[in-house]
């Protein structure tokens, strides 16, 4: 069985909207599928896609053959998530540092009240 990682269509008329789905490449294109991994919607701009990334790469480890839009989006979809990983963390401030910047702060003024 040759599996392939492709888009199901979806949505209105002129208002599509795709699922990433993992299929068998026989079955036709909003046909029976395995998976769904993720969502595409084209008309919207911006992030517009989200993707499962790691289902994605277990996929195509057991031999999956990626469509060339899923694979354009499964690599924006890994540069998303490399990128956002770093600022997820919020550093923290320690009780030290808050108190440093409370009693560096000047108190507010009459003048600032009016």
């Amino acid at each position: 069985m040759s599996v392939s990682i492709r888009l199901r269509r979806e949505g209105a008329k002129n208002r599509p909207y795709y699922k990433v789905v993992v299929a068998d490449s026989r079955s036709p294109r909003d046909g029976k599928f395995i998976e769904v991994i993720g969502m595409y919607d084209p008309k919207k701009t911006g992030r517009n896609s989200s993707l499962n990334v790691e289902r994605a790469e277990y996929w195509i480890s057991k031999g999956a053959q990626p469509s060339d839009t899923v694979r354009s989006l499964i690599k924006k979809n890994e540069k998303m998530t490399t990128a956002a990983e770093p600022s997820s963390q919020p550093e923290r401030k320690t009780s030290q540092s808050i108190q440093d910047e409370v009693s560096t702060a000047s108190p507010p003024t009459p003048a600032d009240s009016a």
